[in-house]
């Protein structure tokens, strides 16, 4: 039913609204507090900033640079912070804690665990370390009041050689909190191809896994994370729009990779605020997932990295309402293509969708019915003893 006072979400709806996040590092997306905190106890003096406010401002400046390579270069000093069993477990607890109380009720969060070597973790000790602190978040977020369920997506880096061990560690944690793997790291040099080995352990075991592709490369990435790697998702994917043509009287014609991703369901982690600031985009409104929300692509928001981008799953959806006119509706739709892409059981994605996302909106598209009655003024006593 439409309404005189049906209108776009407000923040503090777009807040309270579930989300579902698919694409988030856990060495992105710190507290700047507990970053400078962390390096003052691990003895790193390699901050650019040591006051909370500054250095945040700083990462954003720096990320800020249309260069996806310079942009990476930030997290020298996050993954610096993140040596020991202690510091991983805080970075990982606060990172389920910040999530819930954005809204968030599902959340995959990667992070590669050969960069948390250097104080002299095992591999293993690194995962159980952020597993431990994703279930500390998860309690504490319910103390809270919030609600969230976190898993972990183990990243093999794509210039380095050690994606068939990762793969491998993904494989023995997947009942254990990690519900799949990735390779992430500069794309251009380093296709996914030089990793097939651990992609194919990985089918073999029946394990899931995503791949960063087609963010700052192009097609060639897409086509060969899909027909040689068999990704299951796409890892930002907004480079598909070069295989769409828009004609001057607004008729879109697709290529045959981009039909492929639309035919077969292909989901697109799609991370606007990022995709701006490595020049994948030029803005918000010229990113792609306008067209292709419009075309029925399976599209879901993401934050990718909320150091960084300065961002959280409630200011993506924030950009989007303002730039798009998205409504209630469309963020429903956002966040249901994420949960039905998401690495967990189908019925346990199918009762999130139906017990939790689709009545958490259906509440907030009710509200405009209380609104008349919240806004009419009380009798004054006066009135009453009349």
């Amino acid at each position: 039913m439409t309404s005189e006072f049906s209108n776009l979400p407000t923040p503090e709806q777009i807040r309270r609204a579930p989300k579902v996040l698919l694409h988030d590092h856990l060495d992105g997306g710190l507290r700047p507090a507990t970053v400078v905190e962390l390096a003052r106890d691990t003895g790193y003096g390699g901050l650019p900033e040591t006051d909370p406010e500054k250095l945040g401002t700083w990462f954003r400046e720096a990320a800020d640079s249309g260069s996806l390579e310079r942009y990476l270069e930030t997290f020298a000093h996050t993954c610096a912070v993140m040596q020991t069993r202690e510091a991983l477990f805080r970075v990982a607890a606060e990172c389920a804690e910040d999530l819930a109380a954005d809204g968030v009720v599902y959340a995959e969060i990667r992070y590669a665990p050969e960069q948390h070597l250097e104080s002299g973790l095992s591999l293993e000790e690194v995962v159980e370390a952020v597993n431990e602190g994703f279930r500390e978040g998860e309690r504490r977020a319910r103390v809270g009041g919030h609600r969230i369920r976190v898993g972990a997506l183990l990243t093999a880096m794509r210039h380095a050689a050690r994606a068939l061990e990762i793969a491998e560690l993904a494989n023995r944690y997947r009942d254990l909190g990690v519900v799949g793997f990735d390779i992430a790291g500069a794309e251009a040099g380093y296709p996914p191809t030089r990793h097939l080995d651990a992609f194919e352990y990985l089918k073999r075991e029946n394990n899931h896994f995503t791949i960063h592709a087609g963010e700052a490369f192009g097609l060639p990435s897409i086509w060969q994370a899909l027909q040689w790697c068999g990704a299951d998702r796409l890892g930002h994917g907004v480079r598909i729009i070069d295989d769409i043509e828009v004609a001057d009287d607004g008729s879109v014609t697709l290529g045959r990779l981009a039909s492929y991703v639309r035919d077969k369901r292909v989901p697109l982690e799609l991370c606007p605020t990022s995709n701006l600031q490595t020049g994948a985009a030029a803005s918000y409104a010229e990113h792609p997932i306008g067209l292709l929300r419009r075309l029925q692509f399976r599209c879901t928001v993401n934050t990718d990295n909320r150091l960084m981008s300065g961002t959280s799953m409630s200011r993506e959806f924030e950009h989007l309402v303002r730039t798009f006119r998205y409504t209630l509706d469309d963020m429903q739709w956002f966040t249901v293509n994420g949960m039905k892409s998401a690495f967990l059981p189908f019925d346990e994605r199918l009762a999130m969708i139906n017990d939790v996302i689709k009545p958490g909106y259906a509440e907030l598209r009710s509200e405009w019915l209380f609104r008349q009655t919240a806004t009419t003024p009380a009798p004054s006593r006066e009135s009453d003893a009349e």
